[in-house]
């Protein structure tokens, strides 16, 4: 089993994220690597999908994102994800096993939609006949309220478009604004293969751990909780050489790096940079990993009362090279077109000179929010 500094387990994780070295060059080149941004409309600084492309691309035009996502059809959104069109019957098959027998939610949302039958063909009667609609337009017919103790409680129109959405029955045409708006999946996206479960995991797993990089094992993709054949394809990664087991100074647990991502660091010049990453970014979305290879423990705060925030609603990470140097508590003034940072929180390791390439980052994000 090979050995690893955790310099150059950071380093790999870098580096598979495309953050180190020249920018991408395309959103494409970025959806390729990373396969999956997740979608949050929270836009303290930028929406999280705006901001994790920003950190890789910098400046740059953010209607070829919606040209992508709504003319050429090369991306789609699926359960608050954008994912390459081109993967679609890579995510059939969870579609197809929507609502799933395997968990109380699942067995819920089936009976559910069962009392609601008659619901669900208005639903899709109303899209079938007038075309794409905004939430908006139905009315809520629900025989059986939707009740959980949840939030959603009682929202049966949103929670019967969700239930659609998951299965792969109604696709998001476009957004208006924020908002949302359906079509049959079959007038959205194109007719796809069915694939067998082992070669659907095998390419799931292959592209997760690329994009990551260096992870603990067992990992996931954020989509697929439930993923038949994932241990198969798990062992058909360690045998086929892609998946390779490393050990990290002594860190506990199982970990695997992936083949390319280990001939990049013996292969490769180091070309470090600084990169400012928000926090839905996939970085640092592995909680346990960011602070098992970085030593930086992160926490999402929005939701935090005020009084208890150690870094602010919606914290900024600051990357130099292969460290987590400092949080930054950044918001931004749309009316006035002003971006204000209200703390930088450094780390213990970070020098006087991070703060220099940290606020010279800063300058790049106010520039292209244009503020």
């Amino acid at each position: 089993m090979r050995t690893l500094t955790r310099a150059d387990a950071r380093r790999i994780a870098v580096r598979s994220q495309l953050l180190a070295g020249p920018r991408a060059g395309s959103l494409l080149e970025v959806f390729g690597r990373l396969g999956q941004l997740q979608v949050d409309p929270t836009s303290i600084v930028a929406r999280a999908e705006l901001l994790t492309l920003w950190s890789r691309l910098g400046g740059y035009d953010v209607g070829a994102l919606r040209r992508l996502l709504e003319e050429t059809r090369e991306l789609f959104e699926y359960r608050a994800f954008l994912l390459p069109m081109a993967d679609l019957e890579l995510h059939r098959p969870t579609m197809e096993r929507f609502p799933s027998p395997n968990t109380s939610r699942g067995r819920l949302t089936a009976e559910w939609l069962r009392d609601n039958a008659a619901f669900r063909d208005y639903v899709l009667g109303e899209l079938e006949r007038r075309g794409p609609l905004p939430s908006g337009a139905f009315d809520d017919r629900a025989e059986v309220p939707w009740q959980t103790g949840g939030w959603n409680d009682g929202k049966n129109v949103g929670q019967m478009l969700e239930a659609l959405a998951r299965s792969g029955t109604i696709a998001i045409s476009r957004r208006e604004g924020a908002e949302r708006v359906w079509d049959l999946a079959s007038r959205v996206w194109p007719e796809t293969e069915p694939l067998p479960d082992e070669v659907v995991a095998i390419e799931l797993l292959d592209r997760r751990l690329r994009a990551k990089g260096i992870t603990t094992v067992p990992f996931g993709d954020g989509i697929h909780y439930e993923l038949p054949a994932r241990e198969l394809a798990l062992d058909s990664l360690r045998t086929d050489g892609v998946a390779v087991p490393v050990s990290i100074d002594g860190l506990p647990g199982e970990w695997v790096a992936h083949r390319d991502a280990l001939d990049e660091l013996d292969g490769e010049t180091w070309a470090p940079r600084t990169a400012l990453i928000g926090p839905f970014d996939p970085l640092i979305a592995d909680r346990p990993r960011t602070e098992a290879l970085f030593g930086m423990t992160y926490a999402f705060e929005l939701y935090k009362p005020a009084a208890t925030r150690q870094y602010g609603p919606y914290a900024l990470v600051a990357l130099d090279g292969d460290q987590l140097v400092g949080r930054i508590d950044a918001r931004i003034d749309r009316k006035a077109r002003v971006l204000t940072v209200h703390g930088w929180l450094p780390e213990p390791h970070a020098t006087p000179s991070t703060w220099r390439a940290v606020a010279a980052e800063l300058r790049v994000l106010g520039d292209w929010l244009g503020a």
